[in-house]
């Protein structure tokens, strides 16, 4: 049986209907995989949005140094960072009215998942977007 955070279901949901992705850990660095990942999101219509302490530009989006800086409506809020510091981003997702918190591939935590299942959003971890549009992503 699938982990309930792999839902294909809800990866589908989230690929579907996600159109703002703000990328934690995002930064102008093309051997990092958010890098990629971003690039890969905003090339099939994504806007993505750069999050990360220096605030880059990346991508031609501005970036924010915080989720909360972000000044327009953020659909999925994708977590690219270790899993011991993930849940703090994905109460964060809550709080600024997010839709969906994806945690990356290796990020994993599930009290996380919990909080913000409960509070209404769709929790995708453990899992790349890059890879699930080949199976649950539009067409």
């Amino acid at each position: 049986m699938t982990e309930p955070w792999g839902d294909p279901d809800k990866i589908r949901r989230v690929l579907a209907e996600g159109g703002t992705w703000a990328v934690v850990g995002l930064a102008d660095h093309p051997h990092r995989a958010a890098y990629g990942v971003a690039k890969f999101l905003q090339q099939r219509g994504k806007r993505i949005v750069p999050v990360h302490p220096d605030a880059p530009t990346v991508h031609g989006e501005q970036g924010y140094a915080t989720l909360a800086d972000i000044p327009f409506p953020v659909d999925v809020v994708d977590v690219f960072r270790r899993s011991e510091a993930a849940g703090a981003f994905a109460d964060e997702a809550v709080r600024i009215g997010a839709k969906a918190v994806w945690f990356q591939l290796d990020v994993i935590d599930e009290e996380a998942y919990e909080r913000a299942t409960a509070a209404g959003l769709d929790v995708v971890m453990d899992r790349c977007p890059a890879i699930e549009w080949a199976e649950h992503g539009p067409r």
